[in-house]
This record gives C-alpha cells, sequence and structure tokens, in this order.
C-alpha cells in the first residue's frame, strides 16, 4: 500500500495530526521534501545495506507506470503506443538488472553503501514517514490536474486514506505526562498501559527513525532497544532530531502553532527548548 496511516488523532479543539507511512518511486522524494508543513523521516541511501538495496533492484525494481511522449514543457499528456511501451519496459528493466550489477561489482571492491546504492536510485522504493497537521495545501497542488502523474497518484492515495480514517481523541486536559494527550506513531494501545509516556515517547522517535515499525532485521521492536536508539539519536550532540517531529502533544487552541504542526505542541520543540533551559 503507497499511504499507510500509522497515527490519526484529534484534539479536543478539534485539530487533527496525521502519520502516514509512505512508498513511493524515489525520484519524486525531493518534491515530497519541499512541503515544508511535512515532518519526515525517510530511507537512507547511507543506510540501508548494499545487497538489501541490490535485491530490491533485482526483484522489484520501480516501474513508472505514466509514461507519455516528450512535449515541450512539464507535462506529458500523449501516451506511447503500446508496442512503444514494450519497448520502455524493456530499456528500463535492462538498465535497472545493469545498476544492480555496477552496485554489486562496487560493493566487491569494498565500496561504501554511500556510494554504491546511488546507482540503484532511479529504480529505488522510497519509504517515508511523514506527520503533519496541515494537508490543505499539499492536496491542492499535488492532485492538481497538472502535477507529477506519479505524485499524484500518492496524494490520491493519502486523501483516500485519510478520508477513510477515524481519527482517535487525544485530551489536552491531561498533564504532559499522560500518554492520553499525546500522538504517538507505532506505539500499540498495550504498550501505552504498560510503559511511562517519556519512554513512549522515545520509542515513537526511534521507530521513526527506522522509518517502519519493524527493525530492518525483521523482528518486533522492543522498547529497550529503542529506547538505547534515541539515546543515540538524541543523547548526545549533535543530535539527530528529525525523528522526534512525529509525536505530539495536544494543545488546548486548534490554532495554536508549535514549528510545522498547529494545534499540537512538537516533540522536537518541547524536547529542545528542555535542552536549552538547562
Amino acid at each position: 500500500m503507497p499511504a499507510k496511516i500509522i497515527a490519526h488523532s484529534i484534539s479536543e479543539a478539534g485539530k487533527e495530526i496525521i502519520t502516514f507511512q509512505l512508498s513511493y518511486w524515489r525520484a519524486i522524494h525531493g518534491e515530497l521534501k519541499t512541503h515544508r508543513a511535512f515532518s519526515t523521516s525517510s530511507m537512507s541511501s547511507r543506510a540501508v545495506p548494499v545487497a538489501k538495496m541490490i535485491a530490491q533492484v533485482r526483484q522489484d525494481p520501480f516501474i513508472p507506470k505514466h509514461v507519455g511522449r516528450n512535449q515541450p514543457g512539464m507535462q506529458a499528456h500523449e501516451p506511447l503506443t503500446p508496442a512503444e511501451r514494450e519497448e520502455f519496459l524493456a530499456v528500463w528493466l535492462s538498465n535497472a538488472q545493469n545498476a544492480a550489477w555496477a552496485a554489486q561489482q562496487m560493493s566487491n571492491l569494498g565500496v561504501a553503501k554511500q556510494i554504491a546504492n546511488r546507482v540503484l536510485e532511479p529504480y529505488q522504493i522510497m519509504h517515508t514517514v511523514v506527520t503533519a497537521t496541515e494537508f490543505d495545501n499539499f492536496y491542492a497542488l499535488r492532485r492538481h490536474a497538472d502535477a507529477e502523474p506519479h505524485f499524484h497518484d500518492l496524494a490520491d492515495e493519502m486523501w483516500e486514506a485519510a478520508k477513510a480514517s477515524t481519527p482517535i481523541v487525544r485530551s489536552s486536559q491531561h498533564c504532559r505526562d499522560d500518554e492520553r494527550g499525546w500522538h504517538l506513531p507505532y506505539i500499540s494501545d498495550a504498550e501505552r498501559g504498560m510503559y511511562l509516556p517519556s519512554k513512549l515517547i522515545m520509542a515513537s522517535a526511534a521507530r521513526c527513525a527506522r522509518v517502519s515499525y519493524l527493525n530492518h532485521d525483521g523482528t518486533s521492536p522492543e522498547v529497550a532497544k529503542d529506547l538505547d536508539l534515541f539515546e543515540r539519536l538524541a543523547g548526545s550532540a549533535p543530535i539527530h532530531a528529525s525523528p522526534l517531529e512525529h509525536q505530539a502533544e495536544a494543545a488546548y487552541r486548534a490554532d495554536q502553532e508549535s514549528r510545522n504542526f498547529r494545534g499540537w505542541h512538537q516533540h522536537r520543540e518541547i524536547f529542545e527548548d528542555a535542552l536549552h533551559a538547562q
């Protein structure tokens, strides 16, 4: 599923916040990052093992769905003929296999993954966690007829998922140390009753940093390991703070601003304010 809702909350003031887990063509990642209302944590070519990326490109390379004929401007409304489409697919898939071969050769030479993985990026599927309170302008731009068609598809998936989702009410009446007031992606209801809110917040940040509820080895996460990862992210300078942007505390007012959020206090702001106060 290209767009999966991980957490969907609404404050008592009526302001929603949504965390998506997205899968999409690596080529449109830069365009997604232009939306500054979004907090994002993404798969990194510097972090994912080369063998894992090679396997993805060999077995399941991204294949563009929308391939039109070249024309002036940014759009390509005229489709290729079926025969041309088949020829395009042959060229695309051949190049994907060539890229996988090149990455394997680099890996065999001992080249770091931050270089070897780069040749695979045109065929990669990107995985990103997105959290935001403001989506209207994003949908207006990316669901427009002139939008890049693969991005248009992703925006449609997000819009449909949000429309079908029911938010959970998070109370602003509780103190900061009460999990009932917090939007916590990747934290289950069972875990909410088992751990202190401070640990849940840190575990959520760690899981967002992994860009998946599962660890890279496919095992289920453990809170102790999550806390260890959080310490590596934020326990000492320099702080890797972007995963801390996905947790948020319900605000009393829907128009209250906290960094790029409205109606919710962003965990990163709370965390950094506490650091500066020390």
